[in-house]
């Protein structure tokens, strides 16, 4: 199944990353399935800085440590090992681009207002009807999305009717 790609912009700098802490906590309760989620904010002097939702050379590291590890133990030198996979482990991680593309979300950033912030967030599965009013709250704006244009009309909808309230 093909994950949907949604990305909403918000008037401020923190309301995207607000918005991606509610999602990761309804990931933890299983209502949606996010396979990437990143916040991009452009500063008061036009600079965009994403904000990764997974350090990738840290988890490249603890996997190549482990990996690592194991071929030295069956070679019988595991701190060997364990050193060389660990740094081959963190260039892999540092050099992987998973999930939704860095000059693809900064492209799109940089056509934000100086001060505000968008959420690039890439869905394998959603629990719409509980997820929806989490964060319909905050508002936003959908700049671009992998949704039908009936789904993304709802979604902007919903959107919209927290600044009505």
């Amino acid at each position: 199944m093909a994950s949907t790609l949604i990305v909403v912009s918000y008037p401020d700098a923190f309301k995207a990353e607000e918005v991606r802490l509610t999602l990761e906590k309804l990931q933890l309760s299983y209502l949606i399935d996010l396979e990437d989620a990143v916040v991009a904010v452009k500063d008061k002097n036009g600079k965009v800085k994403l904000h990764q939702i997974t350090n990738l050379t840290a988890a490249g590291a603890v996997s190549g440590g482990f990996w690592g590890m194991l071929v030295g133990l069956i070679f019988l030198n595991p701190l060997l090992g364990a050193a060389v996979g660990a740094s081959a482990g963190a260039a892999s991680g540092a050099l992987a681009d998973i999930g939704i593309n860095d000059k693809f979300m900064k492209d799109l950033a940089s056509t934000l207002q100086n001060n505000t912030s968008a959420l690039f967030i890439l869905v394998r599965s959603v629990t719409v009807d509980k997820v929806l009013p989490e964060i319909e709250k905050y508002g936003g704006t959908i700049i671009q999305s992998s949704l039908s244009y009936e789904d993304q009309a709802k979604l902007q909808a919903a959107l919209d009717s927290a600044k009505k309230q």
